[in-house]
């Protein structure tokens, strides 16, 4: 039995291998579309001659000029390609290539994005003025390159290109070329307003004959994921958002359940959300119940990575909640562990509010003077903290430091496995 091959088998692949993360329907059912041409073209192969070889050696055979002209030309089976179309950061890019990476080497194949193979068009009809029809002859030399074509961003916005594609790619799909594409746009709304539009229209129909167009609607856009990717400190709109995908990245999406773990002294402590690993915590939960230093130590026997959701900006109304999170952060960094989480401000900003009482604004009878300092936190012990704090925080986001982290779990990891012990 032949190993079963295709994007959409590579797309399962990664997402069992933690790469990409599961779920998003809309990437399923353009991957199917992707997957079905892919079987398609496999059991068209030979007749499509996609074999570069075969093909080499089918022109070598051949017995002269002469009696190819006369020759009948092999039929070429009718395969219409993919346009896929949808929003920025939905994915189309990283699909069309996973389809291009898994045709086989061998094959006729050509992937490009759309100002390059444009370039490439003008380019190569500058060598061909004179000829009696340029664009015929251009098609030729294509088409004996490849016989698939990835064409990325499908994006016209200049005339000239306009008045050129219609009549390019009539002749290439007549010479059997497969179009896979994408584009941010429906083809109905390519070149849009441009000039001497209506020349371009009978482009659109033929895409929309040769070409199967499938949206990619993904409501997620994984440019930002991939900032979640990189990213241990979310700041702004949609922070904990991204924080609970952060999550659900670094546990591969595994199954998550509340934990119990004994911290010290027989004491336990509640963990909400755990998995392969990990805690997730919202900000109360850690840092204004009545925990201290022994309870985050015991933490970090069990889990080498802390999500924490929603750390305020510190002042004089959350100050036992601003010592719990100083003292949070040196237990995480004593500990080599992860630091991951959402927060109101950047860590300078977090702590900007608190002041060593040398420090702290001289008293004043202005009443707007003492409204700004209204919530101004006056702690020597704290303000003699924060910079420490401020300082452990960015280094807790760097390679170095994520570097040390899986060091010391490699460590861990070959004296005891992670414990992580849950609710009956």
């Amino acid at each position: 039995e032949l190993e079963r091959a295709g994007p959409l088998v590579e797309y399962e692949r990664r997402i069992s291998s933690g790469h990409l993360l599961p779920g998003d329907k809309y990437q399923e059912d353009a991957l199917r579309a992707l997957q079905a041409l892919f079987d398609l073209l496999k059991s068209t192969a030979a007749e499509s001659r996609l074999d570069r070889t075969s093909a080499e050696q089918s022109h070598g055979r051949s017995k002269s000029w002469w009696s190819e002209l006369l020759s009948p030309k092999p039929s070429v089976p009718s395969v219409r390609g993919l346009y896929l179309y949808g929003g920025v950061g939905t994915g189309k890019t990283m699909l069309m290539d996973m389809f291009y990476e898994q045709l086989p080497s061998t094959w006729r194949k050509r992937r490009l994005h759309f100002h390059d193979f444009m370039l490439n068009v003008h380019s190569r009809l500058q060598k061909l003025k004179g000829v009696t029809d340029p664009l015929e002859m251009l098609a030729e030399e294509l088409s004996k390159e490849a016989v698939i074509l990835c064409v990325d961003e499908f994006m016209v916005t200049d005339v000239a290109d306009a008045l050129i594609l219609n009549r390019l790619f009539g002749h290439l799909w007549s010479k059997g070329i497969v179009l896979v594409s994408t584009s941010n746009r429906a083809p109905d709304q390519l070149y849009e307003r441009g000039l001497q539009r209506d020349l371009f229209l009978p482009f659109i129909a033929s895409l929309k004959e040769r070409c199967v167009v499938h949206k990619v609607g993904s409501p997620t856009d994984y440019r930002k994921l991939n900032a979640v990717e990189k990213g241990l400190y979310f700041v702004g709109e949609g922070a904990s958002e991204m924080l609970k995908e952060k999550f659900r990245v670094v546990t591969n999406g595994e199954f998550t359940a509340p934990a119990t773990v004994e911290v010290v002294m027989g004491r336990r402590l509640k963990v909400p959300i755990s998995a392969n690993g990990c805690a997730y915590f919202q900000f109360y939960e850690l840092c204004e119940m009545p925990l201290g230093a022994a309870d985050y130590f015991g933490l970090f026997n069990h889990f080498h990575t802390l999500f924490l959701e929603g750390v305020p900006v510190f002042g004089s109304h959350n100050r036992v909640a601003a010592y719990r999170f100083v003292t949070l952060i040196d237990v995480l960094y004593e500990n080599k562990a992860r630091f991951v989480c959402s927060a109101e401000a950047p860590p300078k900003e977090l702590l900007e509010r608190i002041v060593t009482i040398a420090d702290a604004p001289k008293r004043t009878s202005s009443r707007s003077a003492r409204n700004d300092d209204a919530d101004l936190l006056v702690d020597n012990e704290l303000g003699f903290a924060k910079e420490r704090t401020i300082s452990r925080l960015i280094e807790m986001q760097t390679k170095e430091y994520i570097d040390d982290h899986a060091a010391s779990r490699l460590d861990d990891d070959n004296d005891s496995p992670v414990a992580t012990g849950t609710d009956s």
